[in-house]
């Protein structure tokens, strides 16, 4: 498989470690960017390579059409990424992430037989489970903006800058179109562990939405419940990153 050459605006290393034994890819949830994980390196060993994924829109790919379709997406994100798989690799996706993490690790393995060592999903239901939260994505802006604060995960200046909220919305609402315009198809469970984490404080994902990922696969399962909302993978980082690494254990 050829190895990384030239610079790649979907994939960043935050900390550069060629001498690391795996890659752990990390996508956002709706609205992030790969500086979510800026902090990642510093609290997990150096046999470890965190590369957050650059969703278009946001930081360096801010002049990127936007998806707003699962599909096309993933198939764009596995593009990019393909020639970063040369080493063992593992997933991490939060709440959004989650799920295009679910759908990019189905694509990996039926076109190219790649798959993770470990999947790592936080703060999203099961693909096959009907979310019980309605759809947000079509409503009008003034809504749907209110419906975005009751996660409780936007930033004080976020919410009183009007001109931060005009470049935002556009993001969140093609970010809610993928997710809420998701269709699940039934494939073969997967064959690798797949450790799922939780907020004990979060309204939005009850916990059989939660369990109900271990339909997903034939290997080891795990659900983790951490302190905090929606949000805990900020709140509660290194206690996250803590299990992160015992899994991942080399």
């Amino acid at each position: 498989m050829t190895t990384k050459t030239t610079f790649n605006s979907w994939v960043t290393c935050p900390k550069p470690n060629p001498n690391a034994k795996l890659r752990l890819f990390c996508l956002p949830y709706a609205g992030g960017s790969a500086m979510i994980f800026r902090t990642w390196p510093n609290s997990l060993p150096p046999t470890i390579e965190v590369c957050p994924l650059e969703l278009p829109g946001r930081g360096r790919q801010m002049k990127l059409p936007l998806y707003a379709e699962m599909q096309p997406l993933v198939r764009e994100i596995t593009q990019n990424l393909i020639p970063y798989l040369d080493k063992p690799f593992a997933i991490f996706g939060h709440s959004m992430g989650g799920l295009v993490s679910f759908e990019l690790t189905r694509l990996l393995r039926s076109e190219y037989n790649l798959t993770p060592l470990h999947l790592f999903i936080s703060a999203r239901n099961a693909p096959q489970v009907t979310p019980t939260k309605r759809r947000i994505y079509n409503l009008p802006d003034a809504e749907f903006w209110q419906e975005i604060l009751n996660y409780n995960g936007t930033p004080d200046e976020v919410i009183e800058n009007e001109d931060i909220i005009k470049i935002f919305l556009p993001i969140l609402r093609a970010d809610f179109t993928v997710l809420d315009t998701y269709v699940y198809t039934h494939q073969p469970p997967f064959n690798f562990p797949i450790s799922v984490f939780g907020g004990l404080q979060d309204t939005d994902f009850i916990d059989y939405e939660l369990e109900a990922w271990q339909e997903q696969t034939l290997a080891n399962f795990s659900l983790h419940k951490l302190e905090g909302n929606h949000f805990f993978i900020r709140s509660h980082e290194k206690l996250l990153l803590q299990q992160i690494a015992r899994k991942l254990e080399l």
